[in-house]
């Protein structure tokens, strides 16, 4: 701690889904600056961000440096500081639309190459390829997949070492309404076609209502699979899933698909050896609505949709042994739910939080910008609101005390409905519009 608290005061750092909501604004095509707002900072313990892997302090935020990407399959980063000092000025940029007709998408990944891969929520897998969408889907799988609202074809994952394996993963709605995680492999003489025919059930778990299915799925740096799982839906929790640790729904699981039939569990998962399902990696999570880990310093976003009051963005430092609490539902945010008193004790509180009436009804999680055009954004965690269109900024600034805090800014709005962030292989970063748009983040 004292390491860290050195370090943090040496360096000026500067500065997943879809509930009953109002629909948001149609989108412009060119965004709109709102003026950056005070941070929020909320009360309890708040984690602090990690130093690159391999490194032995925080880059100065005036110097450059040559970091080697933490994910695996993830290309060198170079030229780049750790993180900024504070955000750009929204003005001189803005989302600029690279893809339009796209039905419902809900997920943008990458295989290591130049191509984007869009997930359409009614069970086609798309690609981006030289500014252009190829006709043929790289996956359609509509015939089983059961989708509308909050189920679908949700999560996207391509293996560690996809050009060796050709195996991808994903996380879809069935029509009986349970969740799948599957496997399939990509065909030997088309790149851009999946085999049909090699599609292996991973993981299935029932859902006992028709919302909060999570559906992120991201491989870790560790090259372990990460899943995310709502609490079950209706609303407030009502069958205790988010704290009950002897079932699935309410968590983010993290399993080795490289052994094992249909995996194996990682010996460091904190329930590894029992006190839990051994699949959990952490708990207390509402919805889960798109996570990510900065590829440089192995950090963990999660951003989790509230219930009527509340949205959040989690935080695990690359240094946790995973087993978080993040609090659902005795927490709604950083406040007790349902209650003026409960018992916050070994809970890890959200890094920010917002209310509905500040700034919309229902957060998507984002990405941390690491890539090389954009300098000037290094380091800034993007994330947005479905409902209002808007899109934010957090970013690491000076230890306080014993604990690091956060800025805020309100970055961007007039975005539409914004379903989903993504990067591409050289980490740009990307939003989708639910309404058929992929933007990219641009200069003007």
């Amino acid at each position: 701690m004292n390491r860290i608290l050195m370090i943090l005061s040496a360096l000026v750092l500067g500065a997943i889904y879809l509930v009953a909501c109002s629909p948001a604004s149609e989108p412009s095509g060119s965004a709109t600056p709102l003026q950056p707002t005070a941070s929020s900072n909320p009360t309890g313990t708040q984690a602090q961000p990690s130093l690159p892997a391999g490194a032995t302090q925080l880059p100065d935020p005036s110097s450059t440096q040559t970091a080697e990407a933490t994910q695996p399959g993830m290309p060198a980063l170079t030229e780049s500081p750790a993180f900024v000092a504070s955000f750009p000025n929204p003005d001189s940029y803005t989302w600029a639309p690279v893809a339009t007709g796209l039905e419902s998408p809900v997920g943008i990944a990458h295989a290591g190459d130049t191509r984007l891969f869009i997930l359409e929520r009614s069970g086609r897998i798309r690609i981006l390829q030289d500014g252009a969408l190829v006709p043929e889907p790289f996956l359609d799988i509509t015939d089983r997949v059961r989708a509308g609202g909050e189920r679908g074809l949700l999560g996207l994952a391509f293996h560690p070492r996809y050009p060796e394996t050709g195996t991808f993963f994903v996380n879809f709605t069935d029509q009986n309404g349970h969740t799948h995680i599957a496997q399939f492999n990509v065909r030997a003489d088309n790149p851009n076609l999946v085999d049909a025919s090699s599609e292996k059930q991973i993981l299935y778990v029932e859902q006992p209502y028709p919302n909060h299915n999570g559906g992120a799925l991201a491989f870790g740096p560790d090259g372990y699979l990460y899943i995310g799982l709502g609490d079950g839906g209706s609303g407030g929790d009502p069958l205790g899933y988010g704290q009950n640790l002897e079932v699935l729904l309410g968590k983010v699981l993290r399993i080795d698909i490289d052994q094992g039939d249909p995996y194996a569990i990682p010996t460091g998962n904190p329930f590894a050896t029992g006190g839990g399902r051994p699949e959990i990696w952490a708990y207390g999570l509402r919805n889960p609505w798109r996570f990510a880990f900065d590829r440089l310093s192995s950090d963990f976003y999660i951003g989790d949709v509230g219930q009527n009051i509340y949205e959040e963005i989690d935080f695990q430092s690359a240094e946790s042994p995973g087993g978080e609490n993040y609090g659902w539902n005795i927490l709604e945010g950083d406040a007790c739910y349902g209650s003026g008193n409960c018992q916050t004790a070994g809970l890890t509180m959200p890094i920010y939080t917002y209310t509905h009436a500040e700034a919309g009804c229902s957060v998507t999680g984002g990405v941390v910008y690491r890539g090389q055009s954009l300098p000037e954004w290094q380091g800034i965690y993007l994330f947005g609101d479905y409902c209002s269109g808007l899109v934010g900024g957090l970013l690491p600034s000076l230890s306080q005390g014993e604990s690091a805090s956060w800025q805020q800014a309100w970055l961007f709005n007039q975005i539409g409905n914004i379903s989903t962030f993504g990067e591409d292989s050289a980490g740009e970063v990307y939003l989708a519009d639910l309404n058929g748009t992929i933007y990219q983040l641009a200069r003007r």
